[in-house]
């Protein structure tokens, strides 16, 4: 039996090994084509395939179980479950992965594109840049079809003919700039606040007008500490929650 093939990452040392490894495969899975086989590789595979020992992939797989997102059959092997949904936060530790696992997993509908003016709120974040490359698109759980976010995401317009529009159909712009333009991530800041629905919001989430939502924005950087990416994201507030847990290490 052919088995599923998760991305490959490059491990940082400063943070949990099992953490990132539990992260990339989580974005892997919830990524995945419908065509893509179930079964995972065995531990042993797996380790390998991420440079870490036996007993860290062990870990990082335990994590992924106890979320529902696969099962595990002794003499059978590790399974992704086809209809699990996301519930559990994301324990955010600083793992650009752990964004793409945050934002992946759901049917995305590229609502428009195109060249647009730097809104004024975004300016300090594109000086010198008088236009972005604009992305609108909304994203519906994949079973039931149900609304979840629209996100608007503002990219350097030299990277724009780099971007594939069937790309964004299934993955995060930050996996887009990471893994198909090959840009390289230093960091991305993150600030969730509470809002109430505006009209266009409540029409899109079919929510009822000023109810509550998750207001995201994410600032990605290049080695450089140029901005490639503000993402605006607007989330269902009964939908979604966020978790940060700081390592006092």
């Amino acid at each position: 039996m052919t088995s599923f093939a998760p991305d490959s990452i490059v491990l940082n040392r400063k943070l949990p090994l099992w953490y990132q490894v539990s992260q990339s495969l989580r974005a892997s899975i919830l990524g995945r084509s419908p065509r893509d086989p179930l079964r995972l590789p065995t531990e042993e595979q797996l380790a390998g395939h991420y440079g870490v020992s036996v007993l860290t992939m062990r870990q990082a797989l335990k994590e992924l179980e106890d979320e529902g997102l696969i099962t595990r059959h002794r003499r059978r092997g590790t399974f992704i479950e086809p209809h699990a949904r996301r519930g559990t936060p994301v324990r955010l530790l600083g793992s650009v992965d752990a964004i793409v696992a945050q934002q992946s997993g759901m049917k995305a509908e590229l609502l428009d594109h195109g060249t647009a003016p730097v809104p004024s709120e975004l300016a300090e974040y594109f000086p010198q840049v008088p236009e972005v490359a604009l992305y609108h698109r909304l994203r519906c759980d994949e079973k039931t079809g149900e609304p979840t976010n629209h996100a608007r995401n503002y990219v350097r317009p030299e990277l724009a003919g780099r971007i594939d529009l069937d790309d964004l159909a299934r993955w995060p712009m930050t996996k887009v700039l990471r893994d198909v333009v090959g840009m390289d991530i230093s960091r991305i800041t993150d600030t969730v606040e509470a809002r109430l629905a505006d009209p266009e919001t409540a029409r899109l989430l079919e929510v009822p007008l000023l109810s509550p939502i998750l207001h995201y924005t994410g600032i990605t950087y290049d080695l450089e500490g140029r901005v490639l990416d503000v993402a605006v994201i607007h989330y269902r507030g009964d939908r979604f929650s966020f978790t940060v847990t700081l390592d006092a290490t």
